[in-house]
């Protein structure tokens, strides 16, 4: 972020009363000026930012709870959903190689300044790629929950207009909100935005919207952090990979995966008389998602039944059932 851009991020966040995110963007100033080789106007701003965080203790615990969320305004309301996410790291069940990922991301947030103090970025530009039903809106869900940061999903309705330049300048609009109010921001079917600008369906309102991403997310260097996912990866333009920070790869989940994904939502029930080798063998080829949801189906048809117990039978029609449904 330039200096100017900083000007405006702290007046914007003054006008909104937001004095959390203005000091938080006193503290990006002061780092940058730092970079810049002016140590002396850089200490002035830390001992100003440290003098305005004693006179309120609630500043000085900022990582005691959530950012405060600011709903979107005007036409921005028809751009993002606002909401808090409740889900933490430990309600997914995932590979080591996958957690410890995730885990990454997560930790570099939470010790940023020490990062940023060094002259280094934490990552903070995520695109996540797997399969349907594999993990990734939780992923985006989790990293706020993680970061007491509320969770911006991007409205593709609203987004994606008719006239030639409208959905550009309504991306302008979702990265100015991106340096004012830190969240996590999710771009879900990232391949909407992101399409190849060589493909065979291209069209020069694709190009334009592409090429003005694509300078957004390089230029944007603020607190928030920005998560895109797809299905389709060989769909995006190649020129996004090196965009991002981290590139994050989900799979269809291994016999472990399924069998912890099983016994997580039916935690609260009695699993009886169960041959893993098949019930595990009856997961093959579904999502993670889609094994959750066979695994509250035979919840549900235990509690219907009038029991506590979850048997085989169960699981392996409620698993059936899903596989039957997918195509």
């Amino acid at each position: 972020m330039t200096t100017a851009r900083h000007i405006v991020a702290l007046l914007q966040s003054h006008i909104a009363g937001d004095e959390q995110r203005f000091l938080s963007v006193a503290t990006q100033l002061a780092a940058h000026e730092a970079r810049q080789g002016h140590g002396k106007l850089a200490q002035e701003l830390r001992e100003l930012v440290e003098a305005a965080k004693g006179k309120d203790a609630t500043v000085a615990r900022r990582g005691a709870g959530p950012v405060p969320i600011a709903q979107p305004k005007g036409e921005l309301t028809n751009l993002l959903s606002a909401r808090y996410s409740n889900i933490r790291l430990n309600s997914m069940v995932l590979t080591p190689a996958l957690g410890e990922r995730i885990r990454r991301v997560l930790t570099e947030q939470r010790q940023q300044e020490r990062l940023r103090a060094r002259g280094l970025t934490p990552r903070r530009k995520i695109l996540l790629v797997g399969p349907p039903g594999s993990g990734k809106t939780m992923t985006a869900a989790v990293l706020a929950g993680e970061l007491k940061l509320p969770l911006f999903t991007v409205l593709y309705d609203g987004l994606i207009g008719k006239l030639m330049g409208e959905t550009a300048s309504r991306l302008r609009l979702v990265f100015d909100a991106i340096a004012v109010q830190r969240g996590v921001y999710f771009f879900d079917e990232f391949d909407a935005v992101g399409a190849q600008r060589a493909g065979p369906n291209d069209v020069g309102e694709i190009r334009r919207v592409l090429n003005s991403f694509l300078q957004f997310i390089e230029n944007d260097d603020g607190p928030s952090l920005i998560v895109a996912a797809t299905n389709h990866p060989e769909l995006l333009d190649k020129a996004l990979f090196r965009r991002f920070d981290d590139v994050i790869t989900y799979g269809l989940p291994d016999t472990k995966i399924a069998r912890g994904i099983l016994e997580s939502h039916l935690a609260t029930f009695k699993l009886k008389l169960i041959n893993w080798d098949q019930v595990l063998k009856a997961t093959d080829g579904l999502s993670q998602a889609e094994i959750a949801r066979a695994a509250e189906d035979a919840a549900k048809m235990a509690v219907l039944g009038g029991t506590e117990n979850v048997d085989q039978s169960m699981l392996l029609a409620a698993l059936a059932e899903r596989k039957a449904a997918t195509f």
